[in-house]
């Protein structure tokens, strides 16, 4: 493992000094580090997953639509093959044949949409093995999760494309994938050296070829990322960026934007944009930006040198990117730990769902992406929540103006667990301001918009596709209910304190699927994965 630490690191630093062709990353460097990836998912075997039925009814439940409409019920729901074709108040009477499921007690929500997703990480095999597909789905279902964007499809295009195909046809147990390549591209076979916007444009047709649905960018020059932006448009295909802060001089988010782009990620270009004082971030003289945790610590002091909450630049700002028809996805989860790294160290979930080499992955180490907190002080984690509060006054400010965010956690990194993030950024949206029947639209309807489906999911309403998540309670009082691990609850008639919550059922285009049945094998598979881990090293020791 040490020479593979060495290796995979001597790579990126290749990379970055150009002896590594540009963007050839994720996989390929894991290939060439000798990092095995890990087995497609498995076939969905019988009995995981029921459905689609010829007609299926959900009666009692509580309706959030994610269209912005209150909590209304009871209603039923009907559902013929993949598709919603009713909602009706009460009862329904039933039809010979037909399949009921109970939902009494329980509010019925559309599935969500994950729009900053990665199904796993080669870095993680710097840990041990990488987290298995199966493990990252069934996560991701158990938390309602019905469909997620993979930006940068870095365990493979192919891969990742092939995971997508198989999960459209239900024959895998996963959400809907739609995968997006990276560019300059996440494999050596088709990323040549790209400076040139013939070689951008002919590089997007290429992936567009071989399933991309769209292009997450990370670097680039502006005459290239031009390129990619019109072509990806002219393709039909999404785009996403990441504004690295190698390249965020010459191109922040406004810049991007006003070229085509569709999403900016996290919150990289977007304070870089409304600088009056400066016109670079206030780096120390001796700042290196290959050192993580100085990389991130000074990030946290970047929104304090921007332009003031409601000043002519903060409003102009919003109001351009309105006007652009772009989408904001914050990823607010995947930052928290810098405010509180104990919080997101001990979090309860990673006793049970945490796969091994992940949990290793996360803890401090310098050659590990994201595994930097190994010197994170008081002054770090203070300067983080200033930092978190003007970036969600923003965030809040651009929903206000009519601006659309999306929900993504971007999990597999800093203690962020997938499905279990998920259900956190929802409440960090929360926390920013946003209502909490809001925060569901950034969860679905939102995330459809963005990824040019809001025809087909994001909302519980006839002609839709049946994507559908039953939780016990009412998740719009209390987001701590679509946890897993569920809400401790004190019964007041009872006076036992216990779990209450946790998804029951996730419905994918009319397949149900048992979400605490899920939790369970992901129970068993890290349990499973831990025993194995431990003999492992045993035998090492003797």
């Amino acid at each position: 493992m040490k020479t593979q630490i060495l290796m995979f690191s001597v790579l990126l630093c290749c990379q970055s000094a150009g002896a590594v062709t540009p963007g050839e990353e994720g996989a390929e460097l894991a290939r060439r580090a000798g990092i095995e990836l890990p087995k497609p998912a498995p076939d969905r075997p019988a009995g995981e997953g029921e459905g689609p039925f010829d007609r299926l009814v959900i009666e009692n439940a509580m309706l959030v639509d994610g269209l912005g409409s209150p909590p209304r019920g009871p209603v039923s729901i009907i559902v013929e093959g993949d598709s919603i074709v009713g909602v009706m108040s009460g009862a329904v009477q039933p039809v010979a044949g037909e399949r009921r499921l109970d939902a009494a007690g329980m509010t019925a929500l559309p599935g969500f949409v994950d729009a900053h997703a990665h199904i796993g990480s080669p870095f993680q095999g710097l840990a041990g093995p990488v987290t298995p597909p199966e493990y990252v789905f069934k996560l991701w279902l158990a938390h309602g999760i019905t469909t997620v964007r993979d930006v940068g499809s870095v365990m493979g295009l192919e891969w990742t494309v092939e995971q997508a195909d198989r999960s459209a046809r239900n024959e895998i147990t996963a959400p809907r994938i739609v995968p997006y390549a990276m560019f300059p591209g996440s494999d050596s076979a088709t990323s040549p050296a790209i400076t040139q916007s013939g070689a951008a444009e002919t590089w997007v047709r290429s992936v567009k070829k071989r399933g991309a649905a769209g292009v997450k960018v990370r670097g680039g020059t502006r005459e290239a990322l031009a390129a990619v932006y019109a072509e990806a448009q002219k393709q039909g295909m999404g785009t996403a960026s990441h504004h690295d802060q190698n390249g965020v001089y010459h191109m922040n988010v406004l810049d991007s934007a006003r070229l085509g782009l569709g999403s900016m990620e996290h919150w990289y270009g977007l304070p870089e944009a409304m600088f009056t004082g400066r016109t670079i971030q206030d780096y120390p003289a001796d700042y290196n930006y290959s050192d993580e945790q100085w990389r991130f610590g000074e990030a946290g002091n970047l929104w304090l040198q921007s332009a003031e909450p409601d000043s002519a630049v903060w409003r102009e700002t919003i109001d351009e990117l309105i006007a652009l028809d772009f989408t904001i996805v914050p990823t607010f989860t995947i930052y928290e730990a810098n405010r509180d790294v104990m919080r997101a160290r001990r979090a309860e979930w990673h006793r049970d769902y945490t796969w091994p080499a992940l949990d290793t992955f996360f803890q401090p180490n310098p050659k590990l992406h994201g595994s930097y907190h190994f010197d994170w002080t008081t002054g770090h984690e203070v300067a983080w929540s200033r930092n978190f509060s003007r970036w969600m006054a923003f965030i809040n400010d651009f929903k206000n103006a009519g601006g659309r965010v999306a929900a993504g956690s971007d999990a597999g990194f800093i203690f962020k667990v997938y499905g279990f993030a998920f259900i956190r950024e929802l409440e960090l949206l929360q926390e920013a301001g946003f209502h909490p029947l809001e925060v569901i639209q950034a969860a679905t309807r939102n995330g459809a918009e963005l990824l040019g489906m809001a025809d087909s999911i994001g909302a519980i309403t006839p002609g839709r596709r049946a994507d559908i998540v039953l939780v016990e309670g009412n998740p719009v009082a209390n987001f701590k209910l679509l946890y897993g691990t569920g809400h401790w609850y004190l019964n007041r008639d009872t006076g036992v304190v216990g779990r209450k919550g946790g998804v029951s059922h996730t419905i994918k285009s009319g397949v149900v699927f048992d979400a605490k049945a899920l939790l369970a094998d992901v129970a068993m598979m890290v349990s499973n994965a831990r025993t194995a881990s431990e003999g492992s090293a045993t035998q090492d020791e003797g």
